[in-house]
């Protein structure tokens, strides 16, 4: 653990506040649910709570039968990192944190289909090389929670219709696992 020097109070309604600083480094925005861990020790932990992260085993099974299927790479990730991959570049990509541009794919909660010019986006920020084809948000309750991926490291590589509506049909089973 990382002390940071920066101490707070907590108010009368046993509220504190995270700092600017921190909520920026970690990506934690407003609404964002946070997990509270207390220690032996005495400490009290926060952590980014992933509802999408505790779907880990069937967002894998998810990724590999559709991997199976159209022979790519696809993968899952909630709302920061990717959390479940298969077909390839586990190594590269498996709890990386995902790329600006694919979170704003979230936000817009649109399907993002490269192709006629439309460019593949990084999938993370720090790996030129690997690009999402496609990416599908995954709505639940009205919110993104994350995104299902397919993966090429082929910045030419288009994608087939029925790459695109498998996408979009994983994405919407997942958000509405989540919701029963």
């Amino acid at each position: 653990m990382k002390a940071t020097g920066i101490v707070r109070r907590i108010d009368d309604l046993g509220r504190v506040v995270i700092p600017k600083e921190i909520r920026r480094t970690m990506r934690i925005r407003e609404g964002d649910p946070l997990e509270i861990y207390t220690s032996k020790e005495g400490e009290v932990i926060f952590k980014k709570y992933s509802l999408l992260g505790d779907l880990d085993d069937f967002s894998a099974q998810i990724c590999e039968t559709m991997s199976k299927s159209v022979e790519q790479t696809v993968a899952v990730a909630d709302r920061d990192t990717i959390i479940a991959i298969s077909g390839g570049f586990k190594r590269e990509l498996l709890g990386k944190h995902i790329s600006e541009e694919l979170e704003q794919i979230m936000e817009d909660r649109r399907i993002f289909r490269s192709g006629d010019n439309v460019h593949p986006v990084r999938v993370t920020a720090d790996n030129e090389r690997l690009l999402a084809v496609l990416a599908a948000p995954v709505i639940s309750g009205g919110d993104a929670m994350g995104l299902v991926l397919v993966v090429t490291e082929n910045p030419e590589q288009g994608s087939s219709e029925t790459e695109f509506k498998l996408v979009q049909t994983l994405a919407s089973l997942l958000g509405r696992h989540m919701e029963g």
